[in-house]
């Protein structure tokens, strides 16, 4: 037989130790190139390789972008055999210019590298345009759909002037403000300002709009409810001052001329409690943000005071309760760029090793989905790594030595989702728990959740109509069939409300009321259907007809 031929043990054991010698020099000189450009770190080895290979076609990077970039879905290059790199679009379809002499030339790790940086610059240089051409419009809703503006850029300066004008107020109402008198109503002032500004968004969104603005506005809707209700709690408990801790534990965003550190060019910076972060200037183009509730402020609080702590942050809790998303929408919020990780039994200390050498290079964030499936054994290895980074964070170096390597180290945080008591799920060692913050998140706010998204769909009577909607899906949960097929979730919740918003814009003079029965009816008369039993279609029926009274 072949396999018995004089020699072939040794040929076979020769060919072993070639292969083993050139996978250890190609895994060197990718790692050569993750150095130089470290977001190559998030992408496999293959994918990574394809790459490279077609590195005189910078065109060949497209397919890879959007695990490079948080919301750069495409490169516009200049026409025919141009490198010329023009603009950058995201999955919205929105475009934004990178200005020029931009090219994509040379190794491919080094015209991301100069994308990247272009990028940032951009989308600073376009927010402090936006920031600074508020106050030229006479009407915020010009300023909005009018001023030209990204849609990233219009969320992060509507956010700044709340800041700025609910600070005044503050400082008006305690006699801080030099040269003008102590107003003691100026809060109820700004309340009301801030329900028309809603009122007037959401007036606009039931117009004739593009996809895009219709998205900017959604976004902007959802930020502005929750700030309005906020103003309501700053009355109701009649906050006066500036120190007062109901203000100070809003994620508070400012324009700032010189911020301390290797930047100091200035720009957005923001504080929550204690902590202060710099604004990182991810492109996120027109991308939709989570209703915010008193579940996402508490999580948000744990994340912010983590990355002051040099620590990550561990929320835990059932499925469905917005841990993952509650830690993306803090990303976005902060301009920065987000990982997420599915865990998995058969992830290893080497991968994760890999991830975190990427995100300290970087310096954007880590969600570690699912975290405690990784096997015990991996996590004690795990807990070195993290300290590792800690410390060098804590003593403020800005090279490491990690797994073996000189790396640049760079603020990052890294977040991980957890969901006790299910089966297979290991606890987390001892020296483990102590690099992260934990935070509980159960049941999410159903109420408050459909009011704003009736509100960002144009709908005016949004409180009283997300009350009933909450109620009716409660009673649903609690009375009719558990069979798999029926969902009375938040998906669910959220599907029929976006349903009814398109009925809403379809048929301007139908009552509220009438269109969110009409939705959840036909919701309720389908999943019925599929079963085929008239006894449900009754009950589904009856219990459609209790968001009426």
């Amino acid at each position: 037989m072949a396999g018995t031929a004089k020699g072939r043990k040794d040929l076979f054991s020769s060919h072993n130790q070639s292969l083993d010698y050139i996978q250890k020099n190609l895994e060197a000189y990718l790692e050569t190139k993750r150095q130089a450009f470290p977001r190559f770190y998030f992408l496999s080895d293959d994918e990574l390789l394809e790459i490279l290979a077609q590195t005189r076609d910078p065109r060949a990077v497209q397919p890879h972008l959007r695990k490079c970039f948080d919301c750069i879905q495409a490169l516009q290059f200049g026409e025919g055999q141009s490198i010329d790199v023009l603009a950058m679009t995201s999955p919205e379809g929105e475009t934004v210019s990178l200005g020029k002499n931009l090219k994509a030339r040379g190794a491919v790790e080094e015209w991301l590298m100069a994308v990247q940086d272009r990028m940032q610059k951009c989308v600073r240089e376009t927010l402090e345009i936006a920031t600074k051409d508020y106050d030229q419009h006479e009407e915020r809703t010009e300023w909005v759909c009018n001023g030209g503006h990204p849609g990233q850029c219009v969320a992060t300066g509507a956010q700044i002037m709340w800041s700025r004008f609910t600070e005044q107020v503050l400082r008006n109402m305690s006699g801080l403000e030099e040269g003008v008198d102590a107003n003691p109503n100026g809060m109820k002032e700004w309340l009301t300002t801030n329900k028309q500004q809603v009122l007037d968004l959401v007036i606009m969104i039931r117009g004739k709009l593009s996809r895009l603005q219709r998205k900017v506005l959604a976004a902007l809707i959802t930020t502005d409810v929750f700030c309005k209700d906020q103003i309501d709690v700053f009355v109701q408990e009649e906050v006066s001052r500036v120190n007062d801790f109901a203000w100070q534990q809003q994620l508070r965003y400012y324009w700032v001329e010189e911020i301390d550190g290797p930047h100091t060019e200035g720009g957005c910076e923001i504080k929550h409690a204690n902590a202060t972060l710099r604004y990182m200037y991810e492109y996120m183009g027109c991308t939709s943000r989570l209703v915010i509730t008193p579940l996402t402020v508490k999580a948000w609080l744990t994340i912010t005071g983590a990355i002051h702590l040099k620590l990550g942050a561990a929320p835990s809790g059932p499925a469905g309760t917005g841990k993952t998303e509650s830690s993306k929408d803090l990303a976005k919020a902060l301009g920065t760029f987000c990982v997420v990780f599915n865990c998995s039994d058969q992830v290893d200390y080497v991968l994760l090793g890999r991830i975190f050498s990427g995100l300290a290079q970087c310096g954007c964030w880590c969600c570690l989905d699912e975290f405690n499936r990784i096997l015990i054994e991996v996590l004690s290895v795990v807990a070195q790594q993290l300290l590792t980074l800690r410390n060098g964070m804590k003593s403020g170096k800005a090279r490491i030595d990690f797994e073996g390597r000189n790396i640049a180290l760079l603020s990052h945080c890294v977040i991980v989702t957890q969901n006790p008591g299910y089966a297979g799920r290991t606890a987390l060692p001892d020296n483990l728990k102590v690099c992260f913050r934990p935070v509980a998140m159960m049941v999410p706010f159903y109420a408050l959740i459909s009011e704003i998204v009736l509100y960002s769909q144009g709908f005016t009577e949004a409180r009283e109509l997300s009350i009933k909607m909450a109620a009716l899906y409660q009673l649903s949960s609690q009375q009719l069939s558990q069979q798999p097929h029926y969902d009375y979730g938040l998906r669910a919740i959220i599907s029929v409300l976006l349903m009814a918003g398109g009925n809403k814009r379809t048929n301007p003079d139908l009552g509220e009321d009438v269109i969110l029965v009409r939705e959840k009816a036909t919701r309720f008369l389908f999943d019925s259907c599929v079963v085929g039993s008239v006894s449900s279609v009754e009950t589904s029926v009856e219990t459609t007809m209790l968001i009426q009274t």
